[in-house]
């Protein structure tokens, strides 16, 4: 796996005395000798379940007194998720961006009204993927160690960073994996978003916008990134990511659906709520999402799958799970990506992975889903 050598590195520097392992570091993928070595080193965290759903749901300021914007400090964790990184600047998570899983379902739905379900299910699928399990911290960002005046490329020890899950190709504003810097805001995607927006948005993002930009990230992965990948789960999570700008960036007085450019950077570049901002007075669920998702898609219709190893090579993926299997989603999520991260768990990290499979899986709970049977 991608981040095991990174990971054992850590570990070693962990028994030499030089570093210990971060609170928030990724247990996933470790082998078995690594998690012998850094377990012992961990406090246990304790697994709260989950906050339930806001009481008032109205739009109202999250710019306020309590919240104000302050930049990042030099230790301080941003990544590839704007909303999670504006959230952090106005203190709505904690600001060095660290965080429990509770403590983030309980911002977004603060600081954005996400409804609870979808809070849940996209937090707890981020922190099975790239938090830590036992001390339950999630980073919300791909936290690195620099040493010296021009360090080497830095080894990515937690945090949002996963590629092809939440961060992955084709990303809005966000570079491919394959050329590098994967989490930073990249000024030329934003400035074609703004051309985008200026030509079928009369100067707005919105998601007829949306349609044509996702189709036009994809077509560019495709004909620049030999390893372009593109199924499921990232699939659904770069449709996500075009409606949510829609959804949670807009003014809650506004009820026009067209966010504003300007709007937008401070939000993406900055991490930073417009002054003044109210949140959205609608409480947006997965339906909501899902809606959005529906109608980008419905524009340029492209399956899931990726390129074969050279640019324009793109081939359909037969067993990736599509926009109308969110069940499949579930299964193919729990069997093959998280059994594949944790194939050696046991004791107190195998109770923590089946606590936060439970959580996971309960915006589901009452559906015609099953829960995957508990790991053993």
């Amino acid at each position: 796996m991608r981040f095991s050598s990174h990971l054992l590195f850590f570990s070693l520097l962990a028994i030499q005395g030089g570093l210990a392992f971060p609170s928030y570091g990724t247990l996933a993928g470790l082998s078995r000798a690594e998690l012998d070595t850094v377990l012992p080193t961990l406090q246990r965290g304790v697994l709260e379940p989950p906050p339930g759903p806001l009481k008032d749901t109205r739009a109202k300021l999250v710019n306020d007194k309590s919240h104000p914007w302050k930049p990042a400090g030099k230790n301080d964790i941003r990544g590839p998720c704007p909303g999670l990184n504006t959230l952090a600047s106005h203190g709505w998570l904690p600001r060095d961006g660290v965080a429990t899983p509770a403590q983030i379902v309980n911002a977004v739905q603060e600081g954005f009204n996400m409804g609870n379900g979808l809070a849940i299910f996209v937090t707890y699928a981020a922190h099975l993927v790239d938090g830590n399990l036992v001390t339950n911290l999630l980073s919300i960002g791909g936290k690195t160690s620099k040493t010296g005046p021009n360090p080497p490329a830095p080894a990515t020890v937690g945090g949002l960073n996963t590629h092809a899950v939440f961060e992955g190709d084709a990303s809005t504003t966000r570079a491919d994996f394959f050329f590098g810097d994967n989490h930073s805001f990249y000024e030329t995607l934003f400035n074609q978003l703004t051309a985008f927006s200026n030509k079928f948005g009369a100067g707005f993002y919105n998601l007829s916008v949306a349609a044509e930009f996702r189709f036009q990230r994809i077509q560019d992965s495709i004909a620049t990134n030999p390893q372009f990948g593109f199924s499921s789960p990232r699939y659904f999570t770069a449709y996500a990511e075009s409606v949510f700008p829609v959804a949670f960036f807009i003014d809650g007085r506004d009820t026009s659906g067209q966010l504003d450019m300007k709007v937008a950077r401070g939000f993406f570049q900055n991490s930073r709520f417009p002054d003044g901002f109210f949140r959205s007075g609608i409480s947006t669920t997965s339906t909501v999402i899902g809606a959005g998702i529906d109608f980008i898609f419905s524009k340029h219709p492209i399956p899931p799958g990726g390129n074969n190893g050279a640019v324009n090579s793109y081939t359909p993926d037969p067993n990736s799970a599509d926009l109308s299997q969110l069940c499949k989603l579930y299964t193919d999520f729990v069997n093959n990506t998280i059994r594949g991260l944790y194939p050696n768990a046991k004791g107190v990290l195998l109770a923590a992975l089946n606590k936060n499979l439970d959580f996971f899986y309960s915006p589901l709970a009452g559906s015609d889903c099953p829960q995957v049977p508990a790991f053993v």
